[in-house]
Formats: structure tokens, C-alpha cells, sequence
């Protein structure tokens, strides 16, 4: 998104006056929404004046901040000694197995013990992935017999947290939205299953979605809020292409805000929502 911004800011510099229309399209083209937009352009022409480039970061930086949570807080381990239960749901391809594993070290860098489950059984390739992830971070992976039932793999990896007394469980589940049905049935299913031994678990739902998508993001966190209610975001590929505005949009249109973000190829290429330092890398 900061190439987008760099591009637009350069756009309206070298041009003597303001085109409005030109200037919508290009707003939400990045992904900030109608809405988001709108608010934007309301704001710039209640000015009375001509706009410049800075203007206009400034008054989306305003309005992105506006609209954007507090700093996420790092979740806690809790004091029972049980195990925090964190569902990572999202659809294939956006970095969700990475993503869990992603989170395992990161909360492994803050001295806490984790384990993770390889709950997306209807894809091999899914276990296999975070078994390597696994081995890489030195972190434990709880799998099932191939096409095992998800919330059998979630259970059983509960069992083993708790035995274990594991501050953290990441539970990756499986990456399917063919039917809302269905889905709303699995991930039912997974949340009644973690309840059984932790009537408060799973404490932490978070939908990884990848920023360069726009708008088939924002469907898919409709779905998914749908079938299984979800506390916060992961966005991933903010290091390519990644506009980062559908981050914005999908806050400010379900409520449904970023705690984490995913910047690149590398394990530690992840870090936790801050409100300002996302302001500033995206415009």
C-alpha cells in the first residue's frame, strides 16, 4: 500500500488541479471501501481550498487511525495454568498453516511454552507443512491419521496441552469454505470439542487473510464470522503487493480488527497490530 500512496501522492503533485472522480476510483481501488472513501473525500472538500498530495495523506492517515483499535495486547498466559486456545481459521492459500506456525514462535521468542495442531486433515500437504514448520522452530506438532476428523486432532492435542500444562495450543484448522454449512458444521464441531475439557477455550479466534485479495477478503471474513465468531485478524503479505486497506475495511465494516501481520517469507517476519507504526507502513 505504501507503493500505491507513493504512486497517487505523485499523481496529484504533478498536476495543477484535483480530479475528484479520479481520486475516489483510486482510493478504493486500494481497498479502503466506499465507505472509508466517501469519508475521505468529504473531509478533503470540506477544506474550501486546493488540495495537495500531503493533504491527502494526512486526511487518510486521520481517518484510517480514526477507525483502526487501540494497540492489540499481547495475549497472556493464563493464570488456571491451562491452556490458551487459539482457532486459526481462514481459506487455503493465504498463509494460515504459516501463519500458526508463524505465531508459535513468536510466542516461543517470549519465553512461553507452545504446541500446535495440525487440524487441517483434509489437506496432507497442510500436515506436512506444519510438521517442517515444527521442526524448524523446535516447536511441538500434534497430527492425526490422514483425514482424521479435525476436532478429534483438536481434542487430543488439548488432552496433551493440558497434561502438559502448555501455556499455548494453535489450532490449524482446515482451510475449506465450499459451503457455509459445512464449514459452520466443522468449526461448530472443533469449538464444542476444545469446550469438552475447557468450557472457556478456544479464548482467541483470528482469521488469517492475505492483503493482496481486497474485496474476496471481506467476504471471506463475512463467512467466516458467520460460522465461527472471530476476535481479530491475521493479515498476511504486507511486504509484496499488499495494499493492507482491506485490514481497514473489514474493521470498520464488521468490527472484526488486526491483532497480527505477517511481512514476509522468514519465520520472525511477524509482528503484533500497532495501531501507528500500521498507519505509517501503509500510507
Amino acid at each position: 500500500m505504501a507503493g500505491f500512496f507513493k504512486s497517487l501522492l505523485n499523481k496529484i503533485t504533478n498536476r495543477a488541479e484535483i480530479d475528484w472522480d479520479d481520486l475516489e476510483a483510486d482510493l478504493i481501488s486500494s481497498d479502503l471501501g466506499i465507505r472509508l472513501t466517501t469519508s475521505i473525500i468529504d473531509e478533503l472538500r470540506a477544506l474550501g481550498r486546493e488540495i495537495s498530495g500531503e493533504d491527502v495523506i494526512a486526511v487518510t492517515r486521520r481517518q484510517l487511525a480514526n477507525r483502526l483499535p487501540a494497540d492489540f495486547l499481547p495475549p497472556a498466559p493464563r493464570t488456571d495454568g491451562k491452556p490458551f486456545v487459539i482457532l486459526i481459521v481462514g481459506v487455503n492459500g493465504t498463509g494460515k498453516t504459516t501463519s500458526s506456525a508463524k505465531l508459535g514462535l513468536w510466542l516461543k521468542q517470549r519465553k512461553h511454552s507452545v504446541m500446535l495442531a495440525a487440524a487441517d486433515t483434509f489437506r496432507a500437504a497442510a500436515v506436512a507443512q506444519l510438521q517442517r514448520w515444527g521442526e524448524r522452530l523446535e516447536l511441538t506438532v500434534v497430527t492425526g491419521n490422514p483425514n482424521a476428523d479435525p476436532s478429534s486432532v483438536c481434542f487430543h492435542a488439548h488432552q496433551k496441552a493440558l497434561a502438559a500444562h502448555t501455556d499455548f495450543l494453535i489450532c490449524d484448522t482446515a482451510g475449506r469454505i465450499h459451503t457455509r454449512h459445512n464449514l459452520m458444521e466443522e468449526l461448530g464441531k472443533i469449538r464444542r470439542t476444545l469446550a469438552k475439557q475447557d468450557p472457556s477455550a478456544p479464548h482467541l479466534t483470528l482469521l488469517v487473510v492475505d492483503a493482496t485479495t481486497g474485496a474476496n477478503a471481506l467476504q471471506q471474513a463475512k463467512e467466516f464470522h458467520k460460522a465461527s465468531p472471530l476476535d481479530g485478524l491475521i493479515v498476511t503479505k504486507l511486504d509484496g503487493s499488499g495494499k493492507g486497506g482491506i485490514a481497514v475495511t473489514i474493521q470498520d465494516q464488521l468490527g472484526i480488527p488486526p491483532r497480527f501481520l505477517g511481512t514476509g517469507e522468514e519465520p520472525e517476519a511477524f509482528a503484533i497490530f500497532q495501531k501507528d507504526s500500521f498507519v505509517q507502513e501503509i500510507l
